[in-house]
């Protein structure tokens, strides 16, 4: 095991990049509907709700997340983001302890990543690297 710890940084900058372009791709189909309509094809969410909001966020924070860029901030924010939204959206359903039950699993899920990412740092391949030398 421990000549995979070599590769450790790597992977965590892979995880760092797809998790943000995941998360991304959220904020666009909330703007511009692609990849697909979260409007049911009704056009862009208004930037001055709390969807328009969150699309911000998914957008930005997505990319910044992407870059490795002011990671640690950007993920305590997006940690919290997530975790409102699952207990605003999917909890009240009466199925708190099921997030399966009440859809909320990739809430929880990227919930928690970001939450990793904000003790792990960056990973390799990222601008903080550059920001802080």
């Amino acid at each position: 095991m421990t000549s995979l710890n070599k590769f450790s940084p790597y992977f965590l900058a892979l995880l760092r990049v797809v998790i943000g372009y995941t998360f991304l791709l959220h904020g666009t189909a909330k703007f511009f509907e692609f990849p697909i309509s979260m409007t049911g094809g009704k056009g862009s969410v208004e930037l001055m709700s709390q969807m328009g909001l969150g699309g911000v966020l998914e957008i930005v924070g997505g990319v910044l997340f992407i870059l490795g860029l002011f990671t640690r901030p950007v993920a305590f924010l997006l940690s919290g983001m997530m975790a409102v939204a699952y207990f605003q959206f999917h909890a009240p359903s009466g199925n708190v302890a099921f997030p399966l039950a009440n859809k909320g699993e990739p809430a929880v899920l990227f919930c928690f990543v970001f939450l990793y990412f904000v003790f792990s740092g960056a990973g390799v391949f990222a601008l903080d690297n550059k920001v802080s030398k």
